[in-house]
């Protein structure tokens, strides 16, 4: 939603301020330049009031009085202004009507000695720059103000790596003259410098690598805890499968203290949550006091606990306001393979396995949409669609391909009563058009160890970012022992097995001797369960098959690690206050930054053209709206910020050399002056015409989209 009213009104408000500041700049060049200026207006549609010298202050519009007058030779039409100051119903924004200029309207030209064609080409080239100049002056301004006020942002330290994404599995260019074995960036590192700029917060490590060519690495020089020599990085980002944009696939720093809200809802949602994880009596607000009783002083110490923990429970102590604690053991949460499921037109799926052993997908939570349909929590999907048994990725790609149409689905369902799991058939359940049913997706891994049918290509993420060489397919080693999605593993070296983690803890004990020796391979029985149609429970017969692995599935087992019980998006995030310490470095910031963001902006344009930003992704007058109302509620002086960047945007999109803007209008100017005589009229027609026409369709196109965003369409 837009938010509260007063934040939606003062984005209004601002946005209007720095429009008719980019109006002011052209009506004073006007003046200086001697050019009739026929209206000052601010805010749009019918005149509320104007004032025009010799006639003063009116309801409504001078103009046909005025027109009248100066028709008829009235003798007191000498005393009056041809400048008519209005402020029009809607008071957002503004404009100039010069005597022979309007921008819409090539025709509208006047051989009057005062008009805009009889200027001089060099005064008229002031006059349509100075909107842009003073947009530009006005966000330098903003965020001069800002830099000296003083803006709390997120360092740019990285909290959190994806497993598997490009920040997760590229080395460092000098990991060897350092002796790092581990590859990747890691919680807790400052980037020092992002393609020779020095950041200033997480948003510019966003920025950087999202504008980034598709084709070429992120530089990134690093500060890493133990290590005189910083750490340097070349990593080639990959578009996110959320946002859409090039991403490295880190999360930003998070402070010692858990997510806060005043919402009792929330609150009740965030203890039951901490009681999942086996923290009873944590609740949202407090503080992470210590780990295994040293202090701590961000969620980063929680992290690097977990890494070094070897799977075993971890000490928590948490504070509240009141000095109250709670004292609580968290089990480190054991990792699993994340490798890639090749795609068409080279995209790619991440795909959580070990060795190729997948669970099967269910329903997380649902919406009112999805109970509509008769789906449940805890529902698992027995068949979807054409697939039986889906693993979340062939789950989500079988829905994804019924876009609105309605999917066949089987789910096992447990009887309330009698708790025995039974099949439900299901129909009607429709699709949407964005390819979603209404539901949180999760899995079987934490209650069995029920698998789906393993993929027959996976890649390999580290293989596939290496320079100049083809991405590594490969064929996961449970290919070999599970034929029928829905099988059920149910031990491993006759030692039972109840859940993903049990799983793994057993195959790492089958393997131990092998991994330790170095031997070339090793072979370990299973117990499975093939499915039987209609039997939904432990019943039916068992077989036991031999599985062989060789030295690399051994490894690969043997090098996961674990996380953090608690996720790092339970901690409110770091944050450091950026403050220029004077006058002088607040001016030398803010002349930075609006260079910066007006480059950024063009290589906006650049990458869309190219293809890694998406239309989508370019916000119109309601996304702006709506962005800026979430980021005036968090305070004044982020309003100013998201201003600031407003003005730059506007001062770029109006220098563009489209006929209906300034750029283009400038462009004519020039034509002019070196050729001796204006463009032809008719091209100048033409030219407004296709483009209006162009603003107009990408104006429909990214209102649609906002529209349909907020909605959540």
């Amino acid at each position: 939603m837009l938010g509260s009213l007063p934040d939606f009104l003062l984005v209004v408000l601002g946005f209007g301020l720095i429009v008719f500041l980019h109006e002011l700049g052209h009506f004073v060049a006007a003046r200086w330049a001697g050019i009739r200026v026929l209206a000052f207006a601010v805010g749009f549609g019918p005149a509320l009031m104007s004032f025009r010298k010799g006639m003063g202050i009116r309801r409504g519009s001078t103009e046909a009085q005025y027109t009248a007058l100066t028709e008829t030779g009235d003798p007191a039409a000498k005393d009056l202004s041809p400048t008519e100051y209005r402020l029009n119903m809607l008071p957002f924004g503004g404009y100039v009507k010069m005597l022979g200029q309007e921008d819409g309207d090539p025709t509208a030209v006047s051989d009057a000695a005062d008009s805009f064609q009889r200027c001089a080409p060099w005064k008229r080239l002031i006059v349509i720059s100075a909107g842009v100049v003073m947009n530009i002056i006005t966000a330098a301004a903003l965020f001069v103000m800002v830099f000296m006020i003083g803006m709390k942002v997120e360092p740019a330290r990285v909290g959190s790596v994806v497993a598997g994404s490009p920040a997760a599995t590229t080395p460092a260019l000098n990991a060897h003259e350092l002796r790092i074995i581990e590859p990747g960036l890691l919680p807790g590192d400052r980037v020092i410098a992002v393609n020779g700029e020095q950041p200033r917060s997480f948003n510019d490590l966003i920025l950087a690598t999202a504008m980034a060519d598709q084709d070429m690495a992120v530089r990134l020089t690093v500060s890493r805890t133990g290590y005189e020599q910083p750490l340097e990085f070349q990593i080639r980002p990959r578009e996110g499968p959320a946002s859409g944009l090039l991403e490295l696939g880190i999360e930003p720093s998070r402070s010692a203290q858990l997510l806060n809200t005043p919402d009792q809802a929330q609150r009740t949602a965030f203890a039951e949550a901490m009681e999942k994880m086996g923290l009873g009596g944590v609740s949202a607000g407090m503080t992470l006091a210590a780990v295994d009783g040293i202090k701590a002083s961000d969620a980063n110490d929680l992290f690097a606990a977990v890494r070094k923990s070897k799977g075993g429970p971890i000490e928590l102590r948490f504070i509240d306001g009141a000095g109250a604690t709670v004292t609580a053991a968290a089990s480190p949460r054991p990792q699993f393979q994340l490798d890639h499921l090749p795609r068409p037109n080279n995209a790619v799926a991440p795909v959580d396995h070990l060795l190729g052993l997948m669970p099967v997908m269910t329903v997380g939570a649902t919406t009112k949409r999805a109970e509509g349909l008769g789906l449940k929590d805890g529902d698992i999907f027995a068949r979807l669609g054409s697939v039986e048994y889906p693993a979340i990725p062939q789950g989500i790609a079988e829905i994804q391909s019924y876009k609105g149409r309605s999917i066949p689905v089987v789910v096992l369902r447990k009887d309330d009563a009698t708790k025995a799991w039974k099949e439900v058939s299901l129909t009607g359940v429709t699709v949407d058009s964005k390819g979603r049913i209404g539901f949180g997706v999760s899995d079987t891994s934490r209650d069995s160890v029920l698998v789906a049918l393993p993929f027959t290509t996976l890649r390999h993420p580290a293989a596939e970012r290496a320079e100049g060489v083809q991405p590594a397919d490969f064929t996961p080693p449970a290919n070999s022992v599970i034929a029928s999605p829905g099988t059920r593993i149910l031990a491993v070296n006759d030692r039972p097995v109840a859940n993903f983690a049990d799983l793994r803890s057993a195959l790492r004990a089958a393997t131990e001797k092998a991994f330790s020796l170095h031997a070339p391979h090793v072979t370990i029985s299973l117990t499975l369960r093939p499915p039987q149609r209609g039997i939904a429970d432990d019943s039916g017969p068992t077989q036991t098959v031999q599985w062989r692995l060789d030295a690399a599935d051994t490894a690969s087992l043997h090098q996961l690690g674990w996380d953090s019980p608690i996720s790092a998006d339970f901690f409110e995030p770091e944050q450091v206050l950026l403050k220029a310490h004077s006058p002088s470095e607040a001016l030398s910031m803010g002349i930075a930054e609006t260079r910066r963001v007006m480059l950024t902006t063009y290589v906006t344009f650049l990458r869309l053209a190219q293809g890694s930003v998406k239309i989508e992704h370019l916000k119109g007058p309601v996304g702006i709206a709506h962005l800026g109302t979430l980021v005036a509620g968090r305070g004044f002086i982020w309003l100013l910020f998201f201003l600031a960047l407003i003005s730059v945007n506007l001062a770029v999109i109006n220098f563009l050399p489209l006929p209906i803007v300034d750029g283009g209008q400038f462009l004519f100017i020039v034509f002019e002056a070196v050729r001796g005589r204006p463009v032809p009229m008719a091209i100048q027609s033409a030219a407004t015409v296709a483009g209006l026409v162009l603003i107009g369709c990408v104006f429909l196109v990214v209102t649609y989209n906002d529209i349909r965003n907020l909605l959540g369409l």
